[in-house]
């Protein structure tokens, strides 16, 4: 049997326009005389539909694009698998259910409901739709096959050393008597992931002894980016067909010959993550519709990045920077920032904010009279130039995008309605020692974008005289193995400090840092998923709250 992995980059809500991108992999792949194409969870409607399967209009819409995949493809002699949001059969609970079908010839010949619904992490299926009662196995072109809708196919006990749910859904197929396993999957991107998936799915297939057909979603859809990277392995776990990551693709893979279509791939995981922020950037941008952005260009690490990824994104054209020098802006920084923006060839315009700050101050001068220079002054100078990217992105139509990073969110270094302002967080989970990685990376993609002096210059938010980050935090190598430590792995501060040899207050006190700035992080535009745990959408604690450790 020959099997195509339609791995596609489905827009969430666009039914039409998925339905015929579907189409259209599916003609491709039955004149390359496949018998099956197999396409990503939910992808008719896209992952994840969130709230949308509450509208009363949406599930029957689902349904509808369904039969129309079924009608636009009936004169191809290829089955197809498709993922849908489908009405519930089930008397109670909730109307919906993530579903999969199999077609051929124009009709649907077999359904399939996800069994397990997680909601862990990023995911919140339960909220949504009803679990399976039952699951059942399908006979086609001599294999008896098992579909497996995501989650369904990762509670392995074989595999997993606490499991989430009581029974597994893959052993029960298997039971059936499958001899192939179809996983159909909207896995989002983050570091270490894809060999995750790869040592799971090889245990499911050594276990059972047959094949395993792994395909995942690819694109940006809000703040998850989906890497794709779906694979064939054959009955030894080893893999006989991959797909690229983070692009769209159609491979196929025979599995009674144990041959397939093996695509370049990332193997640095680096060069992933920065490939996932490009792909989530210009995905974010373009659904949402979107063509040119602005970035505030401080001469630091963090802004030439996100310039860097954005000029990826949506290229050079399409990108201007501004550089907004202050009271306390080096010159260095400006020429760091106009070289930059001369390196990538992206438009810079200099806005000084200097004579409305000193405006500003003589207007507030007689309420602040008698009181000491503070943070009250230097948020002015982050807050005017919030305003000044606002105005600009009204005036020309542009998205602004933020260029603060995880370290800084975590622990609240960044100043509400200022440099916070934006419509989109590019590396707001990637902490800060890790934009040092992906920044040579960009400069490998760019050679010499980003110029030496900021990798070699102290990061500063340059807001008083002489001003190092270091003044307020500890160097970011401890900084950014604490937050590890305490937002990704949830361990305790005394345990933290002493795994890392760092004294009980510095830990102490970035922990109370993170604890009280949940309420700047829950106002912060969206940003990109890269990591195990980010803050947004998996990542959810109480603003008002007095629980200490």
């Amino acid at each position: 049997m020959k099997i195509a992995l339609g791995q596609m980059n489905a827009t969430v809500g666009d039914l039409a326009g998925n339905v015929s991108r579907m189409a259209a992999f599916a003609r491709d792949a039955d004149a390359a005389q496949a018998d099956l194409i197999v396409f990503p969870e939910l992808s008719i409607t896209g992952y994840p539909p969130r709230d949308l399967v509450e509208k009363a209009s949406f599930v029957p819409a689902s349904e509808q694009a369904l039969q129309d995949l079924a009608d636009r493809t009936r004169d191809l002699d290829i089955g197809i698998i498709a993922g849908y949001v489908g009405h519930s059969s089930s008397t109670t609970g909730k109307h919906a259910a993530n579903r999969a079908a199999f077609l051929e010839g124009g009709e649907i010949r077999f359904r399939q409901t996800k069994s397990l619904l997680p909601t862990y992490d990023v995911f919140d299926e339960a909220r949504y739709f009803v679990p399976a009662e039952k699951r059942g196995i399908f006979r086609f072109r001599g294999r008896t096959i098992a579909l497996a809708i995501c989650e369904d196919a990762w509670n392995d006990k074989q595999f997993w050393e606490r499991r989430l749910y009581p029974f597994d859904p893959v052993e029960e197929m298997a039971q059936l008597g499958a001899d192939l396993l179809l996983s159909i999957n909207g896995s989002p991107y983050s570091m270490g992931k894809r060999l995750f998936r790869h040592e799971m799915f090889a245990t499911a297939a050594r276990h059972y002894g047959f094949p395993v057909v792994m395909v995942n979603q690819v694109g940006g859809n809000d703040q998850l980016v989906f890497d794709g990277s779906s694979f064939v392995m054959n009955a030894e776990g080893s893999v006989i067909a991959s797909a690229r990551s983070f692009t769209e693709d159609l491979v196929y893979a025979n599995v009674c010959t144990g041959s397939g279509d093996l695509r370049a791939d990332l193997p640095d995981e680096c060069e992933a993550a920065y490939q996932a922020l490009v792909l989530g950037t210009r995905d974010y941008l373009t659904k949402c519709g979107f063509s040119k952005v602005l970035i505030g260009l401080s001469g630091g690490i963090d802004s030439s990045l996100t310039a860097v990824i954005a000029v990826d994104a949506v290229g050079a054209d399409n990108v201007m920077g501004v550089g907004m020098p202050g009271p306390y802006s080096s010159e260095g920084s400006v020429a760091d920032a106009r070289a930059l923006a001369r390196n990538l060839g992206i438009r810079f315009e200099l806005i000084a904010i200097t004579p409305v700050y000193d405006e500003f101050r003589k207007t507030l001068s007689g309420m602040f009279n008698g009181l000491p220079m503070d943070v009250t002054e230097e948020n002015l100078q982050s807050r005017l130039r919030g305003v000044t990217m606002m105005g600009l992105s009204n005036k020309f139509g542009s998205i602004v995008l933020t260029t603060g990073n995880k370290s800084e969110l975590a622990v609240g270094y960044c100043t509400l309605y200022g440099d916070m302002c934006g419509g989109l967080a590019v590396i707001s989970d990637v902490p800060k020692t890790l934009v040092y990685e992906l920044s040579r990376v960009a400069n490998r993609r760019h050679p010499g974008a980003i110029p030496d002096s900021v990798f070699e210059k102290p990061p500063s938010a340059e807001l008083r005289p002489d001003q190092k980050d270091s003044d307020s935090l500890p160097e970011y190598e401890v900084l950014d193995a604490i937050l590890r430590a305490y937002v990704e792995e949830l361990r305790p501060p005394r345990e933290i400090a002493e795994s890392l040899q760092v004294p009980f207050d510095v830990v102490s006190s970035v922990v109370r840092k993170v604890d009280l700035s949940e309420y700047k992080r829950q106002q912060a535009a969206p940003g990109l998923r890269v990591t195990t745990k980010a803050f947004g959408i998996g990542r959810r604690f109480p603003i008002a709250q007095r629980y200490r450790e």
